[in-house]
């Protein structure tokens, strides 16, 4: 399997996000992070699971039961998280961070 290595951007959106759920109600912030952990897994464990973002190189798997959307790069020695998004706010913002073959 692949290493999977989260953008800088994409790791501070997780943690963004968890800490506005866990505002909402106590421990959702686990659930939503477990869910994402979930979905990145899959990605893993199936690079090609997610479904293509329009005419780019870039795929994307949604995060069940929350609105968000792993973005996602598959390189050719590691899968690169791009970002971790709300499913219908901003999109393709994310898309300047993509060479999936960058490291760190």
């Amino acid at each position: 399997m692949r290493p999977v290595l989260f953008h800088e951007q994409a790791k501070a959106e997780l943690t963004e996000t968890a800490v506005w759920y866990e505002r909402q109600k106590p421990g959702l912030a686990r659930e939503f992070r477990s869910a994402v952990e979930d979905a990145v897994l899959r990605i893993q464990e199936n690079p090609h699971a997610g479904s293509s973002y329009g005419a780019t190189s870039f795929r994307f798997l949604l995060v069940r039961r929350f609105p968000y959307v792993v973005f996602y790069a598959v390189g050719e020695h590691i899968i690169r998280v791009l970002a971790v998004a709300h499913g219908s706010r901003r999109p393709g913002y994310w898309i300047r961070r993509g060479n999936p073959n960058a490291e760190g």
